[in-house]
């Protein structure tokens, strides 16, 4: 009984901030949960109008035809890489971008580098690939029109196997970094102001404040965006990638997302889709789980 009052007494005194987190709630309850029953029809001959428990048992039949596909290597190695290079050359831009924001003292101007920043990452990705694509084009597009100012060749980028990694890394790079550095930026002002103080008196510049002093107050906050980061290795998002990718691309493009969407919606082999999908999964988590494990033994610092 008491702990049924202490309980109400917790929502009632929280209520406003249940209700500002009630709509991500339902929405992780009805696309994250409620649908997860889903994935028998990996191991199923689905037929739609016979439910998700109708179709023949069919064992681990889709995940071997996929391991045995010409493309599995091809769309292992391409969604790896299409979120690896971000990560290896974006990761530190926001905690850079973090230290300079701070070091910035006219507020004015500060609070518009932030503002230019943030922007791109509230823009559509419909936007932003069409953005790309015009910016892009072969006839009219800037930087081909600026090529040929230095009398250089146009470049068709967009049918260009070979381009496709540079322009989606580079523009998730200059679409994300403003917005992530907040997180740096709310750990920075989180620094005793005190050590910082002490650190003048020693006589520290500000390259070796930066190393020996903000650096390791943020590693923590470093650490978990890494490790979450690691976690979606394996999982580019779908929108981009469908977008600014085309029939020449795929052989630097197509991922294990854009597989399972041809293959489940315009294929409509449901069950092979899934499998690719929940296969997709269960890498994922072995990468977060063994990241996390390596974090905690080497720096004692981890999600669980």
């Amino acid at each position: 009984m008491d702990q049924a009052r202490k309980l109400l007494g917790l929502i009632k005194r929280d209520k406003y901030l249940l209700i500002m987190f009630s709509p991500i709630f339902i929405y992780y309850v009805v696309f994250m949960y409620l649908p997860m029953p889903g994935i028998v029809i990996a191991f199923k001959n689905f037929t739609p109008g016979h439910g998700i428990w109708g179709g023949e048992w069919v064992g681990f039949k889709w995940f071997v035809q996929f391991a045995n596909s010409i493309y599995f290597w091809r769309l292992i190695r391409n969604t790896f890489l299409l979120a690896f290079y971000p990560l290896v050359f974006g990761f530190w831009i926001p905690i850079l971008f973090a230290v300079c924001i701070v070091e910035i003292k006219n507020r004015v101007f500060k609070r518009f580098a932030q503002t230019i920043t943030y922007l791109p990452h509230f823009i559509s990705t419909v936007v932003i690939a069409g953005m790309i694509i015009n910016f892009l084009s072969p006839t009219d597009g800037i930087v081909n029109t600026f090529l040929a100012e230095l009398g250089m060749d146009k470049i068709n980028f967009m049918m260009d196997p070979g381009w496709f990694r540079t322009i989606f890394t580079s523009s998730e790079i200059w679409q994300s970094f403003g917005f992530s550095s907040i997180i740096y930026i709310a750990a920075i002002m989180g620094i005793d102001p005190e050590m910082y103080d002490s650190g003048k008196i020693d006589g520290v510049n500000k390259f070796q404040e930066l190393w020996h002093l903000t650096l390791p107050s943020i590693k923590p906050t470093i650490i978990i965006l890494l490790l979450l980061s690691l976690g979606g290795l394996m999982s580019i998002g779908f929108e981009k990638v469908y977008l600014l990718y085309n029939g020449s691309t795929y052989e630097t493009a197509d991922v294990l997302s854009t597989y399972v969407y041809r293959m489940g919606i315009e294929g409509q082999n449901f069950g092979f889709a899934t499998a690719i999908g929940l296969f997709n999964s269960v890498v994922t988590f072995v990468l977060v789980f063994a990241a996390n494990t390596l974090s905690r033994r080497v720096t004692s610092m981890s999600l669980w």
